[in-house]
Formats: structure tokens, C-alpha cells, sequence
């Protein structure tokens, strides 16, 4: 029985936490204005 409420309360809790995310929306896209350091220094 312990095993069955912790699988409901646990299913709960991850269809709240779905919720919550779909209620904040999506990201607004923007990206950095700032260019990625992606370069590697020169070897001496």
C-alpha cells in the first residue's frame, strides 16, 4: 500500500511540475548580443 501512495505522490508532483512549465511558456529566443570565445589560444 506504502508503495502505491508513493507512485500516486509521485506522479502528482511530476504532472504539477509539467504544469508549472507550461504555464511560464516558452523563452523569449533572444540570443547574446556578445560573440562566444570558441577560438583556441596559439601554442608557444
Amino acid at each position: 500500500m506504502r508503495a502505491l501512495v508513493a507512485a500516486a505522490t509521485g506522479l502528482a508532483v511530476a504532472f504539477a511540475v509539467v504544469l508549472t512549465l507550461t504555464a511560464l511558456g516558452t523563452p523569449s529566443g533572444e540570443t547574446s548580443p556578445k560573440p562566444l570565445l570558441t577560438t583556441v589560444p596559439a601554442h608557444p
